[in-house]
């Protein structure tokens, strides 16, 4: 969420930093070249085991290039310019056992990723929950125990969270944030049904660096923390013939997260999209929103020390909207765009747009973290949204209170 922020010495931040002024960059794995095979586990034990067959028309990726699985289930993916990982996009009809990702290794075509998948066969009615911001740390621990209650109660098909997931990677060094990624780590493990999650702008390692101190080139720092703990930063998968698309919504300016969507994200989500058929539902989920009420609710004020609004290629962009809102709707308005979830402003808020060809609800849950005292005096409760599914269609949702 956006926050104020205390005095802090921007030349002593330049003196620690050694980064530099541009956009900060995070440098990518190249030239890795990765055969594999997506199957379908008939025992559900993980393993390849004989007469278990491959699945074709799968996607994998590893965000950057999009490639499907041939009629025995395997595929080639050469990456140029990836991060070192790669996951499978789950069809409709099967759900991914473990893990959707694997770390790719540079090497041979014989490198072998194994993606074991599970016949659900096909499900025209599911629920989902949509949940964000829970900032987990030990203080806010039961207020995520309570969320997963819920989720036993109500027992979704999965549940999504949409960023800021831990309290604060931000500011803070090496041994407080990868020690609040394995708490992370800990309680999703513990709910009970798959948890997809997008990376929030507290989930960025050590970017501020006049707080952190920590180096620009620190192995973990920005969004290799995430994909280390939790995989690939932006992914789609399938469920109940509805597409599901996470977005990477944060983008970095040396010190400061921005909204945004880069050429990279958006060039895959061209290419993801290419698959989806003509009547399939879309469903995007990210942090920061592509389109909100909230700016104009908390307005525009800002202190020295923490700017709203940053300069990038000599243009102005305030910070918790996503700057380039126009081209990402421009991908997702020729299909049909039903859905787009965010956080970040810990409201529950709902807006709907019709425009041209397109009817698209865009809908901000509230802070897993608590009850919050927005602008105005207006108090925002805390809570989840169950979604309902029917044959493609996605109701308005029904909000449930944690307190």
């Amino acid at each position: 969420m956006l926050e104020s922020k205390s005095t802090a010495v921007m030349a002593l931040a330049v003196a620690l930093a050694g980064a530099g002024t541009a956009v900060a960059q995070e440098a990518s794995v190249t030239s890795l070249e990765i055969a594999g095979m997506v199957f379908e586990d008939l025992n559900e034990n993980g393993s390849h085991d004989e007469g278990e067959p491959g699945i074709a028309d799968v996607r994998v990726s590893d965000q950057v290039t999009v490639v499907s699985t041939g009629v025995d289930g395997r595929f080639l993916l050469r990456s140029e310019n990836g991060h070192g990982l790669v996951f499978v996009s789950q069809p409709s009809g099967y759900r991914v056992r473990g893990q959707f990702w694997r770390r790719g290794s540079p090497g041979s075509i014989d490198a072998n990723l194994l993606f074991p998948l599970v016949r659900t066969g096909k499900i025209d009615e599911f629920t989902f929950i949509h949940a964000s911001d829970p900032h987990l740390a030990e203080e806010t621990l039961p207020r995520m125990r309570r969320l997963r209650e819920i989720v036993t109660e109500k027992m979704p098909a999965f549940v999504l969270i949409t960023g800021d997931l831990i309290e604060d990677a931000l500011r803070v060094q090496e041994d407080v944030a990868t020690g609040l990624y394995e708490l992370l780590d800990s309680e999703l493990q513990s709910f009970p049904v798959p948890v997809w999650t997008a990376v929030g702008n507290h989930e960025i390692f050590g970017i501020e660096r006049h707080k952190s101190l920590v180096s620009s080139e620190h192995p973990l720092y920005g969004k290799k923390m995430y994909r280390h703990y939790l995989g690939p930063n932006y992914y789609s998968f399938d469920f109940g013939g509805v597409r599901f698309v996470c977005l990477d919504t944060v983008a970095i300016a040396d010190l400061w997260y921005h909204g945004y969507v880069d050429a990279v994200q958006m060039a895959w989500l061209q290419e993801d999209l290419a698959s989806v058929e003509p009547d399939q539902p879309v469903i995007t989920f990210n942090h920061i929103p592509l389109l909100t009420a909230g700016a104009s609710i908390f307005g525009y004020s800002e202190d020295e020390t923490t700017p709203l609004f940053l300069t990038i290629d000599d243009e102005p962009r305030y910070r918790h909207i996503v700057g380039n809102t126009e081209a990402v709707l421009a991908e997702l308005r020729q299909h049909r765009y039903s859905l787009a979830l965010a956080g970040h402003f810990h409201t529950r808020e709902k807006l709907f747009f019709e425009t041209g060809g397109m009817q698209t609800r865009f809908h901000l849950a509230s802070a897993v973290k608590g009850d919050y005292l927005g602008a105005l005096g207006l108090q925002m409760v805390s809570g989840a949204t169950l979604y309902r599914v029917s044959n493609g269609e996605i109701d308005d949702g029904t909000f449930i209170p944690l307190d």
